[in-house]
């Protein structure tokens, strides 16, 4: 079996970082190589240099036995290289079939073969075991529908190396199921896939063959059965990582937030609370309702009845600025379009919420600022030359960790957490998860939505299952398993 990809001394350097130094792997024709390795390792940066969407200032590829010092978004798909990126590419105003079929000619003559269209979509969608109606607008689907749009754009054209970044990040354990499937059929067609993920299970359940990186370089590349996960762990991290949970010691105070027959355009009337010093996990599957329900809590979305009350005291929130004055900060799942300003630096992003607590009269206090930055870029392990670095800049990974440092800057009563961890190094997770954990101890109730059921059995003290727009099931930590949590979400109560 040959090498479809072969990548000889890339370098790719950016004011104030070397970003690939002198890269080289390789890539077997229908095998399955895994890029794992810390957020900024220089997995993106290898991906663009691979997909023409950057040119390498070094270094050569080699696709299908012909050498390229670079190549262009256009060539590459046109040779059989696709990328599906942890930031969609998708147009939100065009329907389905017209994101999958986009510059590609399905016509009749000089118009579009609109039947053909649809039939061709329903094909996909049919593999990837999805009701997804090829009409719908991207803009009105769910992250993880979206994901499932982005591998159907890659199976609609002639693809023989494909490039998964994160691909089940948004994905419900059902969802990953059909796509580990689908890796496992595309394999035997011959497509070789460059697979990066942080979940360690998935690593060594697809791939065959494992490449390193740290800092921008190769560390090591071995086959999947020569390395263990403790010490894949490691080469990733430089370091010795201790239990993945911390331990949990805080006792719940008094009810900090609750909702009371909250319902809107995609829920049934819902009651809970959160309690100080307490973490609420919310499980369910895709649609289950439960970004929905957060959106409701801070005014994103209207609601059409209910009420909220924090500490007891109703409040009025009709818009995100309305929560955030009330104490509720929300970490979307949505990182690119709702959780952080890509053209705007590290430094403003985390500060945003915060500037009248920084502020003294008309100024902001610089000094003030640039601590509780640093805190957060130390305490997060953002990888940047500097705090005035532009958010758009960064790795998608260390992105997320700016969207999750903006509110916890923030000081708020109540933090919901959507899919906090999604794209994120399982050292880095590790860091969050402390966090976390110190952010109930000072007083924070945290309601934190999770599709990763080991995340969310881990941090939890509390559960709460939703299926169909409403709550179904509430769990106390003693009662967590899976099959329970399934058997909720799946609203099997017998």
């Amino acid at each position: 079996m040959g090498n479809i990809l072969e990548i000889k001394n890339v370098t790719k350097r950016y004011p104030g970082v070397v970003a690939l130094d002198k890269v080289s792997f390789s890539v077997k024709e229908g095998e399955v190589h895994a890029l794992v390795g810390e957020n900024g390792a220089g997995k993106s940066t290898l991906i663009k240099a691979i997909t023409g969407a950057i040119t390498p200032d070094e270094g050569e590829i080699i696709y299908l036995g012909k050498k390229y010092t670079e190549l262009n978004p256009i060539l590459s798909s046109e040779i059989g290289i696709e990328a599906i990126y942890q930031e969609f590419n998708l147009a939100p105003e065009l329907t389905v079939e017209e994101n999958i079929y986009m510059g590609t000619k399905v016509n009749k003559g000089i118009f579009i073969d609109k039947k053909k269209l649809t039939d061709s979509t329903l094909e996909i969608l049919k593999s990837l075991n999805t009701d997804i109606r090829p009409g719908t607008r991207i803009k009105d689907l769910t992250v993880a529908y979206m994901q499932l749009v982005e591998i159907s754009k890659a199976l609609a054209k002639n693809v023989k190396l494909l490039i998964m970044d994160e691909p089940t990040a948004p994905l419900t354990e059902n969802e990953v199921d059909v796509l580990f499937k689908l890796v496992r059929k595309l394999k035997e067609k011959g497509v070789s896939i460059i697979y990066i993920s942080h979940r360690m299970d998935e690593i060594f359940e697809l791939s065959d063959t494992i490449t390193v990186m740290r800092d921008g370089e190769v560390i090591k590349t071995v086959p999947a059965k020569d390395i263990t996960k403790n010490q894949l762990i490691y080469d990733m991290v430089g370091r010795e990582l201790t239990e993945t949970y911390p331990v949990r010691e805080v006792e719940c105070g008094e009810k900090i937030l609750e909702i009371k027959d909250l319902c809107g355009p995609s829920n049934q009337k819902t009651s809970f609370c959160v309690h100080k010093g307490e973490i609420v996990g919310l499980a369910g599957l895709v649609g289950a309702g439960r970004t929905e329900i957060a959106r409701l809590i801070i005014g994103a979305d209207k609601k059409f009845s209910g009420e909220i009350f924090i500490k007891e005291k109703k409040v009025e929130i009709h818009s995100p600025k309305d929560a955030i004055e009330q104490g509720i900060a929300y970490v979307s799942e949505d990182r690119k379009n709702q959780g952080v300003l890509l053209k705007m630096s590290i430094r403003w992003n985390i500060t945003l919420p915060i500037l009248k607590r920084l502020s003294h009269f008309l100024f902001i206090d610089r000094k003030k600022e640039n601590a509780c930055v640093e805190k957060y870029k130390d305490a997060l392990h953002i990888k940047t030359p500097s705090i005035n670095q532009l958010v758009g800049n960064l790795s998608g990974g260390n992105q997320q960790k700016v969207a999750v440092a903006k509110w916890l800057a923030s000081e708020s009563k109540v933090l919901i957490l959507d899919e906090p961890t999604r794209g994120i190094d399982v050292g880095a997770k590790q860091e969050i998860y402390e966090l976390i954990n110190q952010l109930t101890k000072e007083g924070l109730g945290i309601l934190m939505i999770s599709s990763e059921m080991e995340e969310i059995m881990g941090m939890s003290d509390r559960m709460l299952v939703m299926a169909e727009g409403k709550v179904v099931g509430e769990l106390s930590k003693e009662e967590f398993s899976q099959d329970k949590i399934m058997r909720y979400a799946s609203n099997i109560t017998a």
